[in-house]
């Protein structure tokens, strides 16, 4: 499986990058005010999450034209929530320095978007300015997930852990989340199905909780459904990536947004 691949390099050059540079040698940078990513989610109405990414595993290049600041003051004009930037450069062509850069144009609460599996990665984003880290089910333990996620809030991050089904939805609550991010991508088939936000959000008491729908939403359609499925915010990534007007088709998703 892909994701296999990706954390076994993700562990290859994690060792690399701490021996090169570490944690005390990491650029110094004030931790985030606490909980501002979850706050700008929690607002009114669906929020959207707008993702910088040149490329995937599964779509290879989405987007030649590819400057991190730009697109991060294009969201910004657009009214986003939030921005998600990819920091994998073997499997998506991201960077960390595309986060200092997309930051340091667009004064929203960025989610540094990568495969965490090792508190250096947290203390990485503190030092290039995210407010908030990816935790993916899928890839790590019950115990690994719950100490990740309190050694982000105790640095002043938000954690958005991250299901792709309803059993491991349960798992993101039992570590601990205040931020679910369902994930509409099978990860052996590759086939999304914006239901799998539904069938979370039916099975499970999210009161509590922001609920983030992932991939697959195209249309203020999606963003109709999902929400009425109890969706606090939606992430897309490749829909707005593939845009040649990258402003104009985000602020399209957050006047659909603010409405509902």
């Amino acid at each position: 499986m892909i994701l296999d691949r990706i954390l076994e390099r993700t562990r290859r050059d994690l060792e690399r990058r701490k021996l090169e540079r570490p944690p005390e040698s990491l650029p110094d940078r004030h931790a985030p005010p606490p909980g501002g990513f979850r706050e700008a989610l929690a607002g009114p109405g669906l929020a959207v999450i707008a993702e910088i990414k040149k490329a995937s595993p599964s779509a290879g290049i989405i987007r030649e034209s590819f400057v991190p600041g730009e697109l991060a003051a294009a969201y910004r004009d657009a009214g986003v929530a939030a921005i998600s930037c990819l920091t994998d450069e073997p499997f998506f062509q991201g960077a960390l320095e595309h986060l200092r850069e997309a930051k340091a144009e667009a004064g929203r609460p960025f989610l540094r978007k990568d495969f965490v599996v090792d508190e250096y990665q947290i203390d990485e984003a503190v030092a290039y300015g995210a407010d908030a880290i990816l935790l993916i089910v899928a890839a790590l333990t019950l115990d690994q997930l719950t100490r990740l996620r309190a050694a982000a809030e105790e640095r002043g991050l938000d954690a958005l852990i991250e299901a792709h089904t309803l059993e491991e939805a349960r798992i993101a609550l039992e570590a601990g989340a205040t931020i679910l991010g369902v994930n509409n991508r099978n990860l052996r088939t590759f086939e999304v199905t914006l239901e799998t936000t539904r069938d979370v959000a039916r099975e499970l008491n999210l009161s509590d909780v922001v609920l983030v729908s992932e991939s697959g939403i195209r249309t203020t359609e999606d963003l109709k459904a999902v929400r009425g499925w109890g969706a606090d915010a939606v992430l897309v990534g490749e829909q707005l990536m593939r845009q040649e007007d990258v402003e104009a088709a985000a602020r399209e998703l957050v006047e659909a947004g603010r409405s509902l």
